[in-house]
């Protein structure tokens, strides 16, 4: 009877010892965000900053046909003050958390290309993606506007001198993009040049090497920067209404950084946009759809191509693995049975008719659609928030053929890194107020949000 007692109590202790362990175990990870969370954030984001890395290197972004006539030359020039910034000045956010600078470098073009075209492109960037304009800008032939973003003197700079890099080896880098920037108030630049940048000659490197040299030049930031920008994320939304707001057209074509667009597509669509001015009966907004791409394969010329590399397994509708809401809407299966009567002429292929609150599309407005809610930092609910509200305020979404987008590398499904879950968890509960504002705001409430 005594050995029966005591193995109760025995097992009654180790529970409650485990409960407390428990216990403590959370209360520590509530409260250590300033101690060893640091350690498991830090190591959690460079791991999946590795596997980035590592895939980038496996699967190299393939250059279009004319980059291979791009002289590869070694760049003479030395380091050139080029932006025009000061930092005492610009504008502050709402929260006055991000200043930004307009047109801290101007396109020798961007301004005749803003009275030719009828549409601009927006995109916004960190230094880490910015190779990626040299060949988004190649096949954009309209006026290109840019947000870019860094914080404190190390990234500026470093970002200054791969702009000017850029500059000298594409030519329609230095014709067609304006640049502007944003900084966070906590990491504003002083303008003082970093000791460690002073040996960083652009001359020795050379045009064709652009991406490996970014990722050489970013290594040179301070660990401390590097950690800082861990932490605290990245304001995209503040980005994409940077580079918007910048464009002189009176309709926006509003992407991330690598995502690139068909050949001929600005062409295609100011020819079509003088057109859908008249026809549009109410409110029109047009989804270029995007396609990811296997990077061993060449960037398709145009649909016909695209649907062959599709029909092998070698491009497929984008997010389809990793997240397929974000893009079902777009109905990608009637827009590839949809027969098109010119490579050259655009057209209406479809509207869409099953709109989601997670459809992310790409797409064509008039320069009057809703901006994006800065209040949604990172990851989550910074894209389609934008999008929901557009379909609130009346927008049509249409979908348009035969022109298209591409991301580079097919993705696979894959586990949010912890540092993107708590940013996406953030943003959640900021979107219960965002979308009893926009009810409020719209009287309209056709996803049945508001319940």
């Amino acid at each position: 009877m005594l050995i029966k007692y005591f193995n109760v109590g025995s097992v009654f202790f180790l529970l409650l010892t485990n409960i407390y362990l428990i216990l403590r175990q959370l209360n520590n990870s509530q409260c250590s965000i300033g101690n060893t969370y640091d350690l498991e954030y830090v190591k959690n984001y460079q791991d999946d900053q590795n596997k980035f890395d590592k895939k980038e290197t496996e699967e190299v972004q393939k250059p279009s046909y004319s980059e291979y006539n791009v002289k590869d030359y070694e760049i003479s020039e030395g380091f050139e003050i080029g932006f025009n910034v000061s930092f005492d000045l610009g504008r502050w956010d709402k929260s006055k958390s991000f200043k930004m600078f307009d047109y801290v470098h101007v396109g020798e073009e961007y301004g005749s290309l803003s009275k030719k075209y009828m549409v601009c492109m927006a995109t916004q960037s960190s230094i880490e993606k910015l190779h990626s304009i040299a060949q988004v800008s190649e096949h954009w032939t309209g006026p290109i506007s840019v947000a870019i973003y860094a914080a404190g003197d190390e990234e500026y700079y470093l970002l200054h001198w791969y702009v000017h890099f850029l500059k000298n080896c594409y030519p329609w880098i230095s014709k067609r993009v304006s640049f502007h920037l944003g900084v966070p108030k906590l990491r504003i630049p002083t303008g003082k040049y970093p000791e460690n940048l002073k040996n960083l000659k652009i001359n020795n490197y050379k045009c064709r090497d652009y991406k490996n040299v970014l990722k050489e030049i970013i290594k040179l930031r301070p660990v401390e920067i590097v950690k800082w920008r861990m932490k605290n994320p990245y304001p995209q939304n503040h980005m994409r209404n940077l580079a918007r707001k910048n464009c002189q057209s009176d309709y926006v074509f509003l992407t991330d950084v690598d995502i690139v667009p068909s050949f001929k597509l600005a062409d295609n669509l100011n020819k079509f946009l003088k057109t859908a001015k008249k026809t549009c009966k109410n409110k029109c907004a047009y989804v270029i759809p995007t396609y990811e791409l296997d990077s061993r394969t060449d960037f398709p010329k145009n649909k016909s191509e695209l649907l062959r590399l599709s029909q092998k397994g070698l491009a497929r509708a984008f997010h389809q693995k990793v997240f397929i809401y974000n893009q079902f809407a777009t109905n990608f299966s009637k827009w590839e049975s949809f027969v098109d009567s010119s490579e050259d002429e655009i057209i209406i292929s479809h509207d869409v008719t099953n709109f989601e609150f997670l459809y992310e599309p790409f797409y064509v407005a008039p320069d009057t659609v809703p901006e994006h809610d800065e209040r949604f930092l990172g990851y989550g609910y910074t894209r389609n928030t934008q999008v929901y509200e557009t379909f609130v305020s009346g927008y049509q979404f249409q979908v348009l053929s035969p022109v298209f987008t591409i991301h580079w590398g097919l993705q696979g499904r894959k586990e949010r890194p912890p540092w993107r879950e708590r940013q996406n968890s953030v943003n959640r509960f900021r979107f219960e107020l965002f979308k009893g504002e926009i009810f409020a705001k719209y009287r309209n409430d056709p996803l049945k949000m508001i319940g």
